[in-house]
């Protein structure tokens, strides 16, 4: 319900088909980044760490338990030389981001000296002066006053901790080793080493939680008073401990009407509380949405440094490999980390935007769509629009058209008559 499926096609020119062959000689880095791509400035940089302390039950995001510093202090030796092949040349896009947002993994995990290392480099490869959002994902307990202070100091100005729940019965079914009361301690520090802007994610459906122990959960969320909150229904990803617990009998999910009936009461106890949601999933005090989800949703162009880091070029899409030693021999070679390359057409970027703005809460902005796309979305959808409609899916209103409460219970469904 609150994940959208990838869209794909086939790569675009014999360049790209190299990277999937193994052991294929390829060009270097730069000549691949820079042959084919469009000469635009990119607004937004995601940098990939993929080390936790524990790889949690429900998570499909690459990641690594416990390795050791000297691993990440190669890590940090190695993205630093990624980003310097973006940063060369003369033709190609030119990397100049508005928003930085660092994820995992754990990229809190990091050594003090190796992330202040890292942080600075990236200044020095880059022009980070247009950024106006930096983010880094946190665990809980995994940071003190010391270590944001580092952050903030070096440019950082948003933390976002996995809270998940505030249950410990919760907290044990999804693996999680924090207790409820390490995030409070964790905001305090962020707080008292001068950051302002401040998430904390949640999960509902959880096996054998209740509406009841979810409302207490918004409760202590909202009792730390943070600017932005992400609530996200559990989803069983191919591949995971808890998939595979579910599937064998040894935990329930949740009853699809009461994952719904969280969601439309997450819905309105937030915007009660002065947090409306802005998309599905996230919910913000005006001003404070976050700046690189907002880019995500409206199509913008990004690149992704580190293992298994998405990237999208006005079109263009890749994700590096989804191996750490891979990653490295490849950074290493001054060769593409790159797989899974594709091209969308016209119509596909048209198709894929109409399905992520209709995540937001204002959903298709008809303005903004046209300045996208150069097409009026009125009558690219001239049929469908008005279908959908007809079904109470979608709703128009001054600007566009955007979900109705009805809608949000089939969103995927909703976005995908788009692109189909």
């Amino acid at each position: 319900m609150s994940r959208v499926a990838r869209h794909r096609v086939q790569p675009c020119y014999d360049v790209f088909v190299q990277l999937s062959v193994a052991g294929q000689p390829q060009t270097d880095l730069v000549n691949w980044q820079r042959r084919g791509l469009p000469e635009i400035v990119v607004a937004g940089l995601y940098l990939h760490v993929p080390f936790c302390f524990h790889k949690c039950h429900y998570c499909d995001f690459y990641s690594l338990p416990r390795q050791t510093p000297e691993r990440m202090e190669r890590f940090v030796d190695l993205v630093l030389r990624e980003a310097q092949g973006w940063a060369q040349g003369s033709r190609g896009p030119v990397v100049r981001p508005e928003s930085v947002f660092f994820g995992g993994g754990t990229p809190s995990l990091l050594p003090v000296d190796a992330m202040r290392r890292l942080l600075h480099g990236l200044r020095n490869v880059f022009d980070l002066s247009a950024v106006t959002e930096w983010t880094i994902e946190c665990n809980p307990a995994t940071v003190d006053v010391a270590y944001c202070r580092m952050l903030h100091e070096s440019g950082v100005n948003r933390l976002s901790f996995g809270a998940q729940s505030f249950d410990e019965r919760e907290l044990a079914m999804l693996e999680r080793h924090h207790h409820p009361d390490d995030v409070r301690s964790s905001i305090k520090s962020a707080r008292d080493a001068g950051f302002e802007r401040l998430n904390v994610d949640l999960i509902y459906a959880i096996p054998g939680q209740t509406m009841a122990s979810w409302e207490k959960s918004l409760d202590a969320a909202l009792a730390l008073e943070t600017e932005h909150l992400s609530c996200y229904g559990l989803t069983y990803e191919p591949n995971t401990p808890i998939t595979a617990r579910q599937r064998s009998g040894q935990i329930v999910a949740a009853e699809e009407s009461l994952e719904l009936a969280m969601l439309h009461h997450t819905r309105r106890r937030l915007a009660a509380a002065g947090l409306p949601a802005y998309e599905i999933s996230n919910y913000a005090r005006p001003g404070a949405e976050c700046r690189q989800n907002l880019m995500y949703w409206n199509g913008g162009s990004y690149i992704g440094l580190g293992p298994a880091a998405a990237s999208h070029v006005q079109g263009w899409r890749w994700k590096n490999r989804s191996d750490l030693r891979a990653w490295e021999a490849g950074v290493e070679r001054d060769e593409p980390p790159a797989a899974d390359v594709e091209c969308l057409t016209a119509r596909q970027r048209i198709g894929e935007l109409a399905m992520l703005q209709l995540r937001l809460t204002r959903g298709i902005d008809f303005d903004s769509f046209h300045h996208l796309t150069g097409v009026d979305a009125r009558h690219e959808f001239a049929d469908l629009l008005p279908r959908l409609a007809g079904l109470g899916l979608i709703e128009q209103h001054a600007h566009g058209v955007r979900l109705t409460e009805s809608g949000l219970n089939v969103a995927d469904a909703v976005s995908g008559e788009f692109i189909g």
